[in-house]
């Protein structure tokens, strides 16, 4: 899946509610809230890992230490993506980081590294954790989606096994974003949707393969999806969260973001929650755009991430 931005179509809200929308996108659903940013540049650093600048630089990684050859200047936004996430629906998401001076890293999971976490998703969550440590972005922001709830306790888990190296890099985390997060007990009713969209017969099919999946291989995969949630509720990461939810999404379900919000505010997190009656699984900047964007330049105002209120109010003014 190339970084290249196709044009399409924008549907009505009425027609995305009409097919089911669970993980994934439909193609041109966020088409409306696009502002280009000419000057942006997304680059393929690993198959999991891109990164969006405004600076005309080429990076590359070494795989191995995950350090960059060109040293970070920036603050950093990461993007925990919904599962298969286009790039241009990202850079929705990315354009208003750039805008206030941020680089971001975009991390993607595809289907077959979330069924299999020893070999696939746990191995995106070192690289981002070893990607973090050795790059020096100050500070640090976190915009989560989805089943990338799940990929970022798997990164929190690899990290708390060496707490003097990673400690530091999640205590220079400023703000924690989370849209429709899904926890382990919602990965049968999205996992099939996010791979076969358009196709009920074979939703059904993988659907009940998955829960097969989840009884079989217990100790290959269930178990890790338990530990990563395990972790997500009580995170080493302190910063103050805003949750972004509608009480009609199967997947990002508003009682499992309780039970984490609930968590974390005993843990001493500071937390907003935002839950809309009605707006599919990670569509609440579609469905409730000014809102959306309000409650979190609000919140990143609060934590001192805005570095520029003239963009930040011209974006608001043109929704």
């Amino acid at each position: 899946m190339g970084p290249t931005v196709t044009r399409t179509k924008t549907l009505s809200k009425k027609q995305i509610s009409r097919g089911p929308v669970i993980f994934c996108v439909k193609a041109n659903a966020l088409t409306h809230l696009h502002v280009l940013n000419r000057n942006a540049h997304m680059q393929v650093l690993t198959k999991n890992l891109r990164y969006i600048t405004n600076d005309d630089i080429k990076l590359k990684v070494d795989p191995k230490s995950m350090r960059l050859d060109k040293k970070a200047k920036k603050p950093l936004c990461i993007i925990m993506n919904w599962m298969l996430a286009r790039p241009n629906h990202i850079m929705k998401y990315a354009n208003i980081y750039l805008e206030q001076g941020f680089d971001v890293i975009s991390v993607y999971c595809s289907p077959w590294q979330l069924m299999w976490p020893t070999k696939g998703s746990q191995l995106v969550g070192k690289d981002l954790m070893n990607f973090l440590a050795e790059n020096g972005h100050t500070p640090l922001a976190l915009h989560g989606f989805s089943v990338g709830a799940y990929v970022w306790g798997e990164g929190l888990i690899y990290a708390m096994r060496n707490k003097d190296k990673f400690q530091p890099v999640l205590d220079n985390m400023k703000s924690q974003v989370w849209d429709s997060a899904a926890d382990i007990t919602e990965i049968p009713v999205g996992f099939p949707s996010a791979v076969f969209p358009k196709n009920m017969v074979m939703q059904n099919a993988l659907r009940a393969y998955t829960k097969f999946h989840l009884k079989l291989f217990h100790k290959a995969a269930t178990v890790h999806y338990l530990a990563s949630s395990e972790m997500f509720h009580h995170p080493a990461s302190r910063a103050p969260a805003l949750f972004l939810l509608s009480k009609n999404d199967p997947v990002g379900a508003e009682r499992s973001n309780r039970d984490v919000y609930d968590c974390w505010v005993k843990d001493g997190i500071q937390c907003t929650w935002k839950c809309w009656d009605r707006s599919p699984h990670v569509l609440h900047y579609f469905y409730h755009s000014k809102e959306y964007l309000t409650l979190l330049y609000d919140h990143l105002d609060k934590n001192g991430l805005i570095s520029d209120r003239q963009k930040m109010h011209e974006r608001l003014k043109n929704i």
